[in-house]
This record gives structure tokens, sequence and C-alpha cells, in this order.
């Protein structure tokens, strides 16, 4: 396990083979980190599917509004919906797309984030400057490279829980 040096902006994501821990980048997305941290402490991000998760390039989730369906048929929206809160405004930076970085999901609108999120399974430098890095993982990528691919994945793996580190 990561050494923690900041539990206000450190996430802990429980998957079915162990704990990813992300710091999160306040100092570059602020509005980014505040959504993640609001919807974790709100439980919202708990059993949520992975519901994109594409060979060499990343694992998507985040959907609060359908990523947390059993049945696999309703499933199939997941990607299309977000929280109850506004969108986020886009927070470019220079950081790159590199392995185990934490993107923000959108639509074309680079101004529609929400809820979504994507973990880079290695260095993807074509979304430089177009989507909002706001976190990395500084353990147990091993457990994000293990999730089951697909688009959705028939039998999706999930995001067990989600918490803020200073909550734990």
């Amino acid at each position: 396990m990561a050494e923690i040096k900041d539990p206000e902006n450190t996430i802990l994501m429980e998957l079915k083979g162990g704990t990813v821990t992300i710091q999160l980048l306040p100092d570059l997305a602020p509005k980014h980190v505040e959504r993640m941290k609001e919807l974790a402490r709100a439980g919202k991000y708990d059993n949520v599917a992975f519901h994109r998760v594409i060979e060499g390039f990343m694992a998507q989730t985040g959907d609060v509004a359908n990523g947390n369906m059993e049945d696999n048929f309703n499933l199939r929206a997941a990607g299309t919906g977000a929280s109850d809160l506004p969108n986020v405004p886009a927070e470019f930076s220079k950081v790159p797309h590199a392995r185990g970085s934490i993107g923000a999901a959108r639509s074309a609108n680079p101004d529609s984030a929400n809820s979504q999120f994507f973990i880079n399974f290695k260095d993807n430098d074509f979304l430089n400057g177009q989507y909002t890095v706001y976190g990395q993982v500084i353990s147990g990528m091993e457990h994000v490279d293990a999730l089951t691919r697909g688009e959705p994945p028939a039998n999706p793996d999930r995001m067990i829980s989600v918490k803020v580190a200073a909550d734990a």
C-alpha cells in the first residue's frame, strides 16, 4: 500500500482484487477533485460498473445514474448518465495522460464532465490537453489491469466502494 501524504486528497477505491489508491491533484483541477470527493462521500460510486474497458487504452466508470444496475441489459445505458449535480468545466493542464492517470470523461463539449472518469492503462498522449487529468493511481494499478474488458463487459467489474482516505 502506498504512503498516503494527503488523506483529504486521496481516494481509496475497492475493487474485487484489492485497493486502488488514487492521489488527487487539487492544484491542477480543483473542481474535478471536489466533485469526486463529493460523490465518494455520498456513496454514489459504490457498486458502479466499469462500463467501458478497452485493452491497451483505458477503463471507464462513474456513471452514477446507470452504472449500478444489476441487470446487464440496463447497463447498456451506462456511459450516458451523470450525477444530478451541474457539469464541471474543463480544467486542462500540461500533465500528460500517463499510465494510471485519472481523466474526466465527457461528451464532445469540453465543459460536460460530471461523474464519469477513466483510468489510463498506458500513456495516451493523444488525450493531452483535451481531457482533464485530476488524479494518479499511486498503488493497486494491478487491480485496474485485471478488470474485465468490453464495451460494456458481459459481466462488468464494479467499484465495490470509493472513499476519501481522510474518512476511512
